[in-house]
This record gives structure tokens, sequence and C-alpha cells, in this order.
């Protein structure tokens, strides 16, 4: 169990009495959880049944998120009282709950309305009115976050919300017994405001009210999007008649090597932006497996990186796909659970897949008689709570377990040693999505796909000022300049200034550089990365340093603050470009540059995650192209 250890506090209880609803909430999301407590009022013992030993002092802190998530739902916030009858019956110090609950953005610990709009402010929004959007809100209904027991009704400026094809976008929520949560694109502060008023009025308006779009829809040899549009995501029966379950019966034919052994000849790499080969994932969880230990499978739906969508358009529109890769994964590598640990901000999209988890075990293709044999794996869902960390898949571990999402030091690897202690194997939705093909087809033919070094196919979310902005999956190959055409080309002016490619922690690219290829060779060659496949415009009308203050503000409030070169040096950072962007500092401009090289290389160096690593690579890649602007006083 090694670095899974934690120290036992002992339990102090706050004297906060939860009312009739808060109360309701908790047991109702315990009940839901199939969990069967029994509380005394002398000692508050419990019975529970968990995916976890009972001999493990955690069990029940696992269920912490959802607890959070339940109660936030229910009465919009998470009181003192609420907080204390959870932390009663999960056995947790209100002090560390709090800190849990206080670490992610979704949550509030003071009262506020009960209907919370989030607006998008992130790039691709920022682009296409979401700074006019804030305003008229905030003529409307005043200051962001305001609140007065009269007031129903707030809002709030967000992070990417992952709805960059239909930008500008909101994501609503509505507490209650009938709780309602649903995006919204292509808005304005009238519609936004119109929709609320009309769903409040009619509790049965649940469906999202962002359609899917699959600008590729026509073309028929698209390996991860081809079912998209086709296959009604909501019906089992439905994917069996597009070929659901051919490859799980399949898999489950030839057995755990033969299976990975396709896996490592398809030269499969993640899709989520490290790109580590997938098939030494699988043989070391096997290994592991093999020899006794538990192990535990998690996809990785945590999609937060802005200007990428793309795994919320798989988990919208093909979940019984995604629901089958895992079960393949989970079969070959031993692990008999998992979880997927989905973003709060996909509402539809969690809808979607818990339903093909439901309809997966009715129908036999997950729990304990898989196809009626002796094979076992079962899934549950974990929302996040808007915490671009747990991007970070140690974060995630500790999120999924009841703890702040923080990363932690490595080694040892996942594989060695994560979720619950245990050979954990991490995949992002993209990359599972590889699997049904390349188990039906083989890996070799796989492997034809693309270059040597980068095979298959690879999905890119294009957005900004693009014509027909949207996912596209194309070969491994395909350049930049390709791929805008596929997209119909630059819209706003028509004239490009430049490429953010791959988010907020990617690189910044010029209108001469579009004849790059798009495989990890090619971007690494000339200090580029793929990342998550985001694929951001920007016409010769924007201001590229608003863009540049708003990715240093992003990196700034999304360090999860445990390291010392993060924590303090996405501010530092974010503090030197408003000296250089917005104020008249008397500082000279190359020295604010030098200044800006030493923190990067700092962060990058010293950082224990991917966030401190990457927080400087889009600001250097875009101060190594273009000419600082001359301030007034120089």
């Amino acid at each position: 169990m090694g670095c899974y250890r934690r120290f036992i506090l002992d339990l102090h209880f706050l004297n906060a009495v939860p009312n009739k609803e808060e109360k309701d909430a908790v047991d109702s999301c315990l009940k839901n959880l199939q969990l069967s407590w029994t509380v005394t009022p002398e000692n508050n013992e419990r019975v529970g049944e968990t995916a976890l030993p009972k001999k493990d002092p955690y069990y029940s802190r696992h269920l912490l998120l959802p607890v959070f998530h339940e109660i936030n739902l229910r009465i919009g916030w998470i009181s003192p009282g609420a907080l204390n009858y959870a932390c009663q019956l999960l056995k947790v110090a209100p002090a560390e709950a709090f800190g849990v609950a206080d670490f992610y953005h979704f949550f509030s610990m003071k009262p506020r309305a009960p209907v919370m709009i989030r607006i998008c402010d992130d790039l691709a929004c920022m682009l296409k009115g979401a700074k006019d959007l804030c305003q008229n809100l905030e003529d409307i209904l005043g200051p962001t976050n305001s609140f007065s027991c009269e007031k129903k009704l707030t809002w709030s400026k967000s992070p990417c919300l992952g709805f960059c094809e239909h930008a500008p976008a909101a994501l609503i929520s509505s507490a209650g017994r009938q709780p309602l949560e649903y995006s919204m694109g292509d808005i304005t502060a009238k519609v936004v405001l119109d929709q609320i008023n009309k769903r409040g009025s009619d509790s049965t308006i649940q469906s999202d009210s962002i359609p899917i779009r699959i600008p590729q829809q026509s073309q028929s040899d698209l390996r991860i999007l081809g079912r998209i549009g086709k296959v009604n995501p909501k019906s089992i029966d439905d994917h069996i008649n597009h070929g659901g379950g051919d490859a799980l019966k399949k898999a489950i034919e030839v057995g755990s090597e033969q299976v990975i052994k396709e896996v490592i000849d398809s030269k499969l790499v993640g899709r989520g932006g490290a790109a580590f080969p997938a098939g030494i994932k699988w043989e070391s969880v096997f290994r592991s497996s093999a020899n006794g230990q538990r192990s535990y499978l998690v996809c990785n739906a945590d999609e937060s990186e802005p200007g990428t969508f793309k795994d919320r358009l798989i988990m919208e529109g093909d979940p019984f796909l995604l629901i089958e890769s895992m079960t393949i994964a989970a079969l070959a590598t031993g692990c008999k659970q998992g979880y997927i640990y989905i973003r709060a901000e996909y509402p539809k999209a969690t809808e979607h897949v818990i339903n093909a988890i439901k309809e997966s075990q009715n129908h036999g293709f997950l729990g304990k008689k898989i196809l009626g044999q002796s094979l076992e794996f079962n899934i549950e869902l974990r929302r996040g709570a808007g915490a671009y960390i747990c991007g970070e898949e140690t974060a995630l571990f500790n999120s999924i377990e009841g703890y702040r999402g923080e990363p932690r030091n490595k080694p040892p690897f996942p594989t060695e040693a994560g979720l619950f202690g245990q050979p954990t194997l991490v995949n992002n939705v993209e990359t599972l999505l590889n699997i049904p093909g390349i188990i039906l087809e083989g890996g070799h033919q796989f492997a034809s796909i693309g270059t040597a070094g980068s095979t298959g196919t690879k999905l890119f979310c294009l957005a900004g000022h693009v014509q027909n902005p949207g996912v596209y999956e194309v070969p491994f190959g395909v350049n930049l300049n390709e791929i805008i055409e596929l997209a119909g080309g630059v819209s706003g002016s028509g004239r490009l200034q430049a490429v953010l490619l791959g988010g907020a922690a990617g690189t910044f690219l010029s209108k001469e550089e579009l004849d790059i290829p798009l495989t990890f060779e090619a971007t690494r060659k000339v200090g580029a990365t793929l990342g998550s496949g985001a694929v951001t415009l920007f016409d010769d009308t924007v201001d590229l340093s608003a863009v540049l203050l708003r990715i240093a503000d992003f990196f700034r409030d999304e360090s999860c603050g445990q390291c010392v070169p993060c924590r303090i040096g996405t501010v530092r950072q974010q503090e030197s470009l408003v000296r250089i962007f917005c104020d008249n500092s008397e500082n000279p401009l190359d020295g604010e540059k030098h200044l800006l090289e030493e923190i990067g290389k700092v962060m990058s160096d010293a950082s224990i995650c991917g966030l401190g690593h990457t927080a400087s690579n889009a600001i250097q890649s875009a101060l190594n192209r273009w000419e600082l602007p001359s301030r007034k006083n120089e």
C-alpha cells in the first residue's frame, strides 16, 4: 500500500444540525450508490457495501465527491449542517471534508442563489463575444456571485466549459428536489435568461440544448466518429445493431495475452497529451493482476484543456462503445472494478454514460457474468467538480478517493501504485475508442494508418476563427493547413494571425508554420506539441496580448498550490504580463522577457506535475515569435 497510507485524525464533529432537505440529500445519494446504511445516535456506527475491502479504513471516504454533488444539487451550496451529517456517516473529519469541498470551483461553502449561470470567458468564447455577454448579465443581474435571500439567480465567469464549437457557451445549474443542469451554446444574455424562465416553469424539460455537430458525418472512413449521429446513444439495441459487442466477443475469444499483443502491435499511444504507449501500460497491469494484486481501470474523461471537446462528443454520441472499450481493457488486464471520471461541465454526456452503464449491466455486458461467462467487471461514474488539475492522473486518483485533487510524486507510477494504492490502468476516452477497431482488424492494420511514429487517426478540435468549428478525425501526418482547409478555412477577417496548438498548455504557431505535419515527432522537432488536439485560430483583428493574459490568468487560478514553483510561478508570470501589457511600469521590456523565461524554466524543471511543466509553454512560444509591444512611456 506504501504511498496510499494516510494519517488517521481524531473525529471532532460540528454542532451544526442538518435540516430535512440536507439530510435527505445525503441519504438519497448513499441509497442511489446502493449502500445500506444504519446509523445509531450513540456511536454513529454504520454498515455499508462498497467497492473497497472492509479492512481498509478509508473505504467510505471515496463517497465524499458524489455526496457533495448531491448536496450542491439539492440546496445550491454545502452548508455546515449537511457537511457535518455527511462526515458523521462517512467517518471523515469535518475539517478535512471542508478542505476537500473548498478545493473545487463547483462547490460553494457559502450561501448562494439556487440557480447558477456559468459563462465561459476562455479563449474560444472570448473570440465570440463573451466579454459583452458578461457585461450584459452584470447589467441585468448585478456582479458575479452576488447573493441575497430574495435573489434566486446569480452568475459567474468560468474557464473553458468544453463547448468551443458553440461559443459563447453557458452551463446552467438549478438546485432543488428536481435539479436541472444543462448547457447552452451560441448564446446572448436574453437567450440564457429566457431559457431559464422557460425551464423553470416546465420541469419536464431535461434535454441539453446543444446539438451534436459532426462536420465529417458524410465520410465513410471515420474510425472513431463514424457511428456518432447514426447510432442512438440511449439505445443498447441500436448499439448492437451497429456492430456493438462484436469486439468484446472477439476479445473474450482470443484471450488477454492476444488482446494485449494486438494493442502493442498497433503502436497506439495515449491521446490525452502525454502520448505514452498504451500496450506497455496494459502489459504492466496484466502482470500485476496475474500475481494476485487487485487492479483498477480508470477512464480519464476530465477533458479540461481549454479548446478541447472531443471526448465530450464521444460520450454524448457513442457512450456504449466507450463502455465496451473499457470492458475489453479490463478483461485483458484483469481489472474487476472501473471508474469513469467525468467533467462536471458535461451534464448531457454524464446522463448518456450513466444510462449506458445501466443498460450494459441489464444486457450482460457488465457485471459478474459478462456475456454469460465467469468474467467480472463493474463501472462506477465519478463527476469532477471543476478542477483542471484533476485531468492529471494522480490528482484524479486523489479526487476519486475523497481527497483534494493534488498530484502525487512519481515514482511509483500508476501501473504500480495508483488508485487506492493498487496497480491502475488509466486511459482517456479517445484512446479507449481505438480499441474495438484494433481488436476487430488487428494491431498491424491499425499501425499501417498514419506514420511510423504516430499510428492511427487523431481527433482535432477546431475552434475560434474557423468557418466550421468542430471535431475532425484525420490520419496522423496531415498538416495544419490541410486540417484548417478541411474546416472551411479562416473566418472573421479571413486573415490568419496565429494558431494555438494543444490548448492553453500548448504552443502558438505563426501563419508561416502551417505546413507542419500533425504528428508527435514532427511537432516535437519545432518545439510544439499536439497535446489534447485543440486547434484554436486567431484572425489578425485579435489582440494577442489579451489572449496571453487570459492564459496566464487560467494557470494562476488552476494551480493546485501544492508545490512552490507552480504556486508562485504562475502568479509571478501573470504579474509580469500585466506589467508588460497593462501598466506603465519602469521595468525594461527586455528585463520582463528575461524574467518570464526564468519563471518558465523553474516551473518546467521543478514542478510536481504537468500543469507547472507546461504553464509557460504558450506564453514563451508567443514571446519567441512576435515582438513585444512598445510602451507609451518608452
